[in-house]
């Protein structure tokens, strides 16, 4: 079966007796978010027809249900899983606990024109 998401390899990881540095990504991202989530939240419900998002779990988990046609897929992303969703892949999401995540769009959510590239099923 194909799989409605990508996982992303990060560009780089340093860790020494400091701490750690993670870097995700060098290019190719215009917006960045990061995202608090309290267990048991829904979020998502919803579609871009434009942007390709791409999140990373900096800690907690997260039950993710994508949607395509009549494909149906749920992941549970943890702690440093970083993947993309493509651009018509409903996607809704279900915190299993407190999470904080970076979240990446390709292009900016809300287009010159006001309107935002986010569609509801």
């Amino acid at each position: 079966m194909m799989s409605l998401y990508e996982n992303i390899d990060i560009d780089f990881e340093l860790k020494d007796a400091r701490g750690q540095l993670v870097q995700l990504i060098h290019g190719g991202y215009s917006q960045v978010n990061v995202l608090e989530t309290k267990m048991g939240v829904n979020r998502g419900g919803h579609f871009h027809k434009i942007c390709h998002e791409a999140f990373y779990i900096v800690d907690g988990k997260v039950e993710v249900t994508l949607k395509k046609g009549e494909l149906t897929e749920k992941v549970i992303f943890g702690a440093k899983d970083f993947f993309r969703i493509n651009p018509l892949i409903t996607h809704s999401m279900y915190f299993l606990t407190d999470c904080l995540m970076v979240q990446m769009y390709d292009v900016p959510i809300e287009m010159d024109n006001g309107q935002k590239d986010i569609y509801t099923e």
